[in-house]
């Protein structure tokens, strides 16, 4: 990782640790916007301000260790310390090359051997707990509470799978509610965004989570704020949900981790903005994440893959029985090939359910890799967490031996430590072989992909899967309101691409032949809009050759940028968004049931002049979802292009340097 690095270092040092009077210790963001005061006296409190006006506090924060009692609570404070950084870090298989990393950090070290840590940047807040205790320690619970006392309305993804209260899949849409209207004691996952009266948003979620269980969130007594609950340790488990493929916690203990007593615990982390667009272009959970793990990444290759599972596997115009079995993959293969498509995946069904090691008769994988090898494509499997966990070594070792790049990972649907523990466990065992991992049925991203860059993706989506069976008929609204909060988080394996478009009231749930909500531009907008470095093309091979045009677009589009601008957003109304990739440039933009004129600034871009191959909702999209206008036009720094996105819309376009041949 390339850093330049300015350190400024003011430091107080109190003695032995003293109780002093109440102390209030100011720290701000970079240019000011921000500022955090925390405040010491029996604990350890904080109040957040955003251009003056309170966005939240902390009445407290405490750590409680079986060994060593409460952490935060009757503090002696021996050191204090305000730090300036500024760091240039490398940022690959990412929105952007490299990003400036710039915070004003403030360092409280108490007697007992613990800090509590905070930095301050102009994108938000983040403080966590630091640790410098003998051998292991047993952490009993942890003090997590959140004051809004000027929150509007929240954006709110409860937990929908209620049987099991620790226990579900991240995947939810958002619920539009007041801090009065939440379900008391209802557990919402991360992210989670918090609207001020003013209209500044908060997006709570956390970083660098590693050794520990995440936490939850849910609506106080007061109704003000919020308390966090993480998971307990699980003490018993017994295979259960799909297939037998999840390990279900029956007994969980009366404490959360068992951990070493020198360490870093997790960050919290408030994005923070009055910009709806900043949102989209938010670093914080990659810059607190730890650094990479892995020396040599030269192997990791980001790209898009052609999916079996969404669309059933029904293929037409064959002269072979679809399904699963060697010729189907032999056909998606050289669907991929024929498309500059980088990889192909066997979803659930090409082994034993709950042994990876068996292949079924009708797979034969050496002569599917052997085909796929020699057009250029690389092999996925998919692969349950329950057996796997179990086959680790000989399933890495056996599979990257006939060639298999990666592994999509699925039905975790916990993050308690043991849990939380697998993934870098996964990660630092595929890295070893030099495979990569995608998460399925996963937590939100906490920035182990900075980490372990080989983690290229993760589910923790209300994704285009849903389509297959809900009810919902929201999904546009969704799809313009996840990047701000979702995506905040980290990549998210959202599976687009579908080629059956419908409107809001053409639109139903068919499990075999799924058809997605709003139009086509609105799904190719999400290849640009999405970040996914492995990206799936969730339509059969058939769709796509029936539909080459917009399949020939999709292709080109990169999986990670060298930079990223957000033009124009909204929450949950619309977005329009502008990736680079070396000398071109990627627009998205997506809008909600409404209809939306917008206006495109292309000022973003260096001098020259440009072609652009534009994708727009036809005339009569707002009826007819797979309608659609492709045109080329010319286009410099200079242009404003008025553009419109019928009823749950799209707009997408490449942007070429003219004198690049294509």
């Amino acid at each position: 990782m390339k850093k330049i690095i300015v350190v400024l270092v003011c430091c107080l040092l109190l003695g032995s640790g003293i109780r002093a009077a109440e102390q209030e210790l100011p720290v701000s963001s970079p240019s000011g916007r921000l500022e955090l005061v925390v405040k010491v006296d029996q604990g350890v409190a904080w109040t957040l301000y955003y251009d003056q006006e309170v966005v939240s506090s902390s009445p407290g924060m405490e750590i409680e260790l079986e060994e060593y009692g409460v952490l935060g609570q009757q503090v002696r404070l021996k050191t204090i310390q305000l730090q300036n950084h500024q760091n240039l870090v490398n940022s690959p298989f990412y929105k952007k090359d490299e990003i400036e990393e710039v915070y004003n950090e403030l360092r409280l070290d108490f007697r007992g051997n613990y800090s509590v840590v905070f930095r301050v940047y102009d994108q938000g807040m983040a403080y966590r707990f630091e640790t410098n205790l003998k051998g292991e320690v047993k952490v009993m619970s942890e003090t997590l509470a959140f004051d809004f006392p000027k929150a509007d309305k929240a954006w709110v993804p409860y937990i929908r799978e209620s049987i099991y209260r620790y226990q579900a899949s991240h995947e939810s849409p958002y619920t539009v509610q007041s801090l009065e209207e939440m379900y008391a004691d209802s557990l919402v996952i991360l992210p989670f965004l918090v609207e001020q009266k003013s209209g500044v948003k908060v997006v709570i979620t956390e970083a660098d989570l590693e050794d520990y269980p995440g936490f939850f969130l849910k609506v106080n007594a007061a109704r003000n704020g919020f308390v966090g609950e993480l998971s307990p340790y699980p003490l018993e488990e017994e295979p259960g949900g799909h297939n037998n493929l999840q390990s279900i916690v029956t007994r969980y203990a009366d404490y959360l981790a068992v951990t070493s007593g020198k360490r870093s615990y997790p960050w919290r982390v408030f994005a923070v903005s009055g910009n709806d667009a900043e949102l989209l272009n938010n670093d914080l959970v990659y810059l607190l994440a730890a650094p990479s793990r892995i020396a040599d990444t030269s192997w990791i290759k980001p790209g898009k893959v052609a999916w079996d599972w969404w669309n059933d596997w029904n293929i037409s115009g064959v002269d072979f029985e679809a399904g699963i079995n060697t010729e189907t993959y032999k056909h998606y293969i050289d669907f991929a090939a024929e498309y500059g498509i980088e990889y192909v995946i066997l979803d659930e069904g090409w082994s034993e359910s709950t042994d990876l090691l068996k292949i079924v008769p009708e797979i034969d994988l050496p002569a599917i890799i052997d085909h796929a090898q020699a057009k250029g494509v690389d092999i996925v499997l998919w692969a349950g967490w329950a057996p796997l966990r179990k086959q680790m070594d000989e399933v890495f070792a056996t599979y990257s031996a006939m060639g298999v790049k990666g592994y999509k990972i699925d039905f975790m649907n916990r993050d308690d430590q043991p849990v939380v523990n697998f993934y870098y466990e996964a990660a630092q065992k595929a890295a070893e072989y030099k495979q990569f991992v995608d998460f399925h049925g996963a937590y939100k991203p906490t920035g182990l992909h900075r980490t372990y860059p080989n983690v290229l993706t993760y589910e923790g989506v209300f994704g285009l899967e849903q389509v297959k069976w809900t009810e919902y008929t929201d999904f546009p609204t969704y799809d313009v309101t996840a990047p701000f909060i979702r995506m905040l988080a980290g990549p998210m394996d959202y599976t687009p691409g579908a080629m059956r478009n419908a409107n809001r009231f053409n639109w139903r749930a068919i499990h075999s032949n799924p058809v997605s909500q709003g139009t086509r531009c609105h799904q190719l907008a999400m290849y640009v809009v999405f970040e996914s470095p492995f990206s799936m093309l969730a339509d059969k091979p058939t769709a796509y050759q029936r539909e080459a045009e917009s399949t020939a677009f999709v292709a080109a589009i990169p999986t990670v940028f060298d930079a990223t601008v957000a033009l124009d957003a909204k929450l949950g109304e619309y977005l329009l968004m502008a990736r680079q990739k070396d000398d071109n440039w990627y627009l998205g933009g997506m809008t909600n049931w409404d209809g939306r004129d917008l206006k495109v600034d292309f000022s973003f871009l260096p001098e020259g002049q440009f072609e652009a191959e534009i994708f727009r909702d036809g005339i009569n999209a707002y009826r007819e979802a797979t309608d659609y206008v492709r045109e080329v036009v010319r286009v410099d720094r200079n242009t404003q292009m008025d553009i419109h996105m019928a009823s749950g819309g799209g707009w997408a376009a490449i942007v070429r340097p003219l004198s690049q041949e294509r």
